[in-house]
């Protein structure tokens, strides 16, 4: 089933006891494809949230069906605290790694279910 997004929408893409939550930017109904931009990855360690702004992240395009609408009360108490503060100038390196491997194991699982 093709999820109806629209421009502004909060998605998540989940993997396990991790979430990437993203704003959506445009859909690609021809390639059923998804453009976000990512917000925060909310990794649940040991019963307690710890969230990583990404805000500075770089784009991505995923297929569309991996994705999920977010509810406003699983993410209105994460955006309330990445809101009040400033987005970094740049993605720190500690960050950027934590996306990386959530992305590619999340494609992996993608890939892998498929076959």
């Amino acid at each position: 089933m093709t999820q109806k997004f629209q421009p502004q929408q909060i998605v998540s893409l989940d993997r396990g006891t991790s979430k990437l939550y993203a704003e959506v930017i445009q859909v690609v109904v021809a390639r059923q494809l998804c453009w976000v931009r990512p917000l925060l990855l909310v990794e649940v360690i040991d019963e307690e949230a710890q969230m990583t702004d990404l805000r500075e992240a770089s784009d991505l395009f995923w297929p569309i069906d991996l994705f999920r609408p977010a509810l406003d009360t699983e993410v209105i108490n994460f955006l309330s605290q990445l809101l009040v503060k400033e987005p970094k100038p740049e993605l720190d390196l500690a960050s950027r790694q934590l996306l990386n491997k959530f992305i590619h194991e999340a494609w992996k699982e993608y890939k892998g279910s498929g076959d």
